[in-house]
């Protein structure tokens, strides 16, 4: 099995692995919108639905797996609402012909709507419950959001997958660098905990009358900010409309460092980097040159350098700030 690969995973073995720890598919695998890893969606012969999910080749390490699943299941006791492994004899993480994988329940639900103020009050609550949770101790395997990782190394993928046109190259290296400068004089390591990682609308499901967090993937250790910054959208105005509706929340149930409002356009300066060189190093992965076929193209790297310089002028506003 080659590095980062999935050209083995067959429907045959993803069945045998199924198989192994005693569940039995009746269904098709119906497969899910999920780059990173694999993940399928299937019904059991003891009549429920599952969800199956294979991690990528020597992403995340087995120690660094179990940590993810262990920090969903101190959630759940803790009455956060979230979609958690299953045990399965005392297990969530199993293997199977080298592949790392695990099963959870197959949960519907709507998505989370985030020009809705009233749904985004009760988010900033659902935050503040699960930071008040995860502060209580910290990771010892999962990495933390830095600037190495999320610049540095995102601009070697980038520059390795010589995917910039030759004719662009030196303009979207000059702003890129310029960014990233600017990233790494305003981004400092503030109070960091467990936190969600990856805290998007599209990983907030409404199941029933409730939000559920789902897919602690991303989940590492940084600054609370990074749970809450996603959710703003819009205009700077409309932006400290959100900020305050969350943040208000939130501390209903946790404190929250108002200093680290001068975090939210570094994250964003590092998130948008890291998603670049993301792409650069799945490049090699047929199913990412499907998906994002423009990614290639020079109109996609013509709009990156307008949005880098726009990055760069958020970069030198005044941070947001709340009204005490």
């Amino acid at each position: 099995m080659s590095k980062f690969s999935f050209v083995d995973l067959t429907p045959d073995l993803i069945l045998d692995a199924i198989e192994s720890v005693g569940i039995y598919a009746e269904s098709g695998l119906l497969a899910l919108n999920s780059y990173e890893n694999r993940v399928y969606q299937f019904k059991a012969d003891d009549d429920k639905r599952y969800v199956v999910k294979f991690y990528r080749p020597e992403r995340w390490s087995q120690a660094q797996i179990e940590e993810e699943h262990a920090f969903a299941f101190e959630l759940a006791d803790d009455e956060v609402p979230v979609v958690a492994p299953l045990k399965i004899d005392g297990k969530s993480l199993f293997e199977h012909q080298g592949y790392l994988f695990t099963l959870f329940p197959s949960v519907g639900g709507r998505i989370f709507e985030m020009d809705n103020l009233d749904q985004l009050e009760m988010l900033g609550r659902l935050i503040g419950r699960m930071h008040q949770a995860a502060k209580t101790k910290d990771f010892s395997h999962r990495p933390v959001i830095c600037c190495e990782e999320f610049l540095d190394k995102a601009k070697v993928q980038l520059q390795d997958s010589n995917l910039v046109s030759p004719g662009l190259a030196t303009a979207f290296y000059t702003i890129l660098d310029m960014v990233i400068a600017k990233t790494k004089a305003q981004y400092y390591q503030a109070n960091s905990m467990r936190l969600h990682g990856d805290c998007h609308a599209g990983n907030i499901l409404w199941a029933g009358n409730k939000l559920m967090f789902v897919d602690l993937d991303d989940s590492r250790q940084g600054p609370a900010i990074q749970d809450l910054w996603m959710m703003l959208s819009g205009d700077r105005a409309n932006q400290l409309l959100q900020l305050d509706t969350l943040v208000g929340a939130y501390e209903e149930f946790c404190d929250f460092d108002h200093s680290q409002l001068k975090l939210i356009e570094p994250l964003r300066a590092m998130r948008m980097i890291h998603y670049m060189g993301w792409l650069a190093k799945r490049w090699d992965d047929p199913a990412f040159v499907r998906s994002f076929s423009w990614f290639a193209d020079d109109k996609y790297w013509e709009q990156q350098i307008l949005a880098l310089k726009e990055q760069l002028s958020a970069l030198q506003e005044p941070p947001l700030k709340l009204l005490p």
